[in-house]
This record gives C-alpha cells, structure tokens and sequence, in this order.
C-alpha cells in the first residue's frame, strides 16, 4: 500500500480505506482465535475446521452486517445478533456446536475479544502510507462493512488519529458495494466522487462499488 502515491493533479482529496483484510487482519487466522477462546469453555476443535466453517458461514449469511430499519439505540444489539447467529453457525458446521454448556456466555466472551487489539494485527505497509498521506495533508477516512466495536478496535490499535471520518455498514444501514455507504462516506467528508480514492480488500465490495459511483478505485491483494 505504501507503493500507492500521486502526482500532480492525480491529487485525491480524501482517500477512503476499508478496515478488515485492508488495515488489519485476524493474528494467525479466525479458525486459531476460535480455538483458544473455545478451549477455555471446555470445546475441543481444530483451527482449520473452524476457519472453514466461519468463511463458509459468512459467505451464505443470509443477510449483510446493515440494518436499515433499526434506530440508533437498536443498532449494538443488532450486530450483536448478527455475530452470535454466525458464531453458532460456525461451530455447528464444525460439528461441535451442541458441546458448550453455555454457549451464550462463550460468545459474550468471543464478542468482546474482537471489540479488543489482542487478535488483530495492523499489515507491514500501512503505517508508513497512512503517514505519508497525512504529510501530504490528504483526508483520510474509514469504510467498512463491519460493526461499531470498530471505533474501540481503531484506537486500541492506535488508528485513530489518521482518520477524519469513520463511516460503517451497521451505522448507514447499507453495505458495500450498496452506493448509500459511499455517498454517506462522501458526505462526511464534503467531497465529490471525482475527488474521492477507496482502497479495498473486496474486488466486489471495494473496487465495484466504489468504482460505480465514479470513485477511484484501487483493489489491494492481501493473499
């Protein structure tokens, strides 16, 4: 990321990252941070059969992480659902799902490690592109389709101060690549599409969405 730069005109008033799998990533992977918090409730499971099950669980999830008729106050229990629901997926895929005595209480514990710096790690590249866009006095802006623990998960890490605007799918009540979440994300910022770079994991999420709605775009490769 830190090769990303411009010239001239090429200039971008802000420049908007998506979050998971473009900022940070899960240390080791999803599977592994399962595992160790499932041990500690009494499940026995292998990390490769639970990183499996959790992609296969996210990819048919039967609704994205947005919620477009919850009012604000609504929102935390909303996502909490979403995570909960996908978490029991993911372990009864894994065929372990009925060996918790309590699973509610296992994924209490599952919730709050993730709204937590301990499982994610910030990739090599984006420090120093995070800092010399700032040097450049380029807006910077999150986009993500995930949940309000990234607000705490950002400053654990020490992000926050990089970024201007912070605009979430749970938040806007529209995911990527919906165009609501851009135009939300544009708005903030008080910046026209031209104006505006994405930078993203997801070739669908990221870089189609952005792209439609006459947003540069730049699709990162993380594996």
């Amino acid at each position: 990321m830190e090769n990303i730069a411009f010239e001239g005109g090429d200039r971008p008033q802000v420049i908007f990252l998506d979050a998971v799998g473009t900022l940070f990533g899960v240390k080791g992977s999803v599977g592994e941070v399962y595992r160790e918090l499932a041990q500690q409730f009494g499940v026995e499971v292998e990390a490769a059969v639970l990183d499996k099950a959790f992609y296969q669980s996210f990819k048919t999830a039967e609704t994205p992480m947005a919620f477009p008729s919850a009012t604000p106050a609504e929102i935390p229990r909303k996502e909490y659902e979403w995570w909960e629901k996908l978490a029991h997926h993911t372990f009864e895929r894994a065929g372990v799902g009925d060996r918790f005595s309590n699973f509610p209480e296992f994924f209490a514990a599952l919730y709050a490690h993730f709204a937590t710096a301990q499982p994610w790690e910030i990739y090599p590249d984006v420090l120093p592109a995070l800092k010399y866009w700032q040097s450049q006095g380029i807006s910077l802006g999150i986009l993500s389709n995930f949940d309000t623990r990234l607000y705490s998960v950002l400053s654990d890490l020490e992000l926050s101060a990089f970024f201007t605007s912070v605009t979430i799918s749970t938040e806007v009540g529209a995911a990527k690549p919906h165009p609501k979440i851009f135009q939300k994300a544009l708005a903030q910022q008080g910046c026209p599409p031209e104006k505006a770079w994405h930078i993203g994991d997801s070739f669908k999420e990221d870089y189609e969405g952005a792209k439609a709605l006459g947003i540069r775009a730049i699709w990162i490769k993380r594996s």
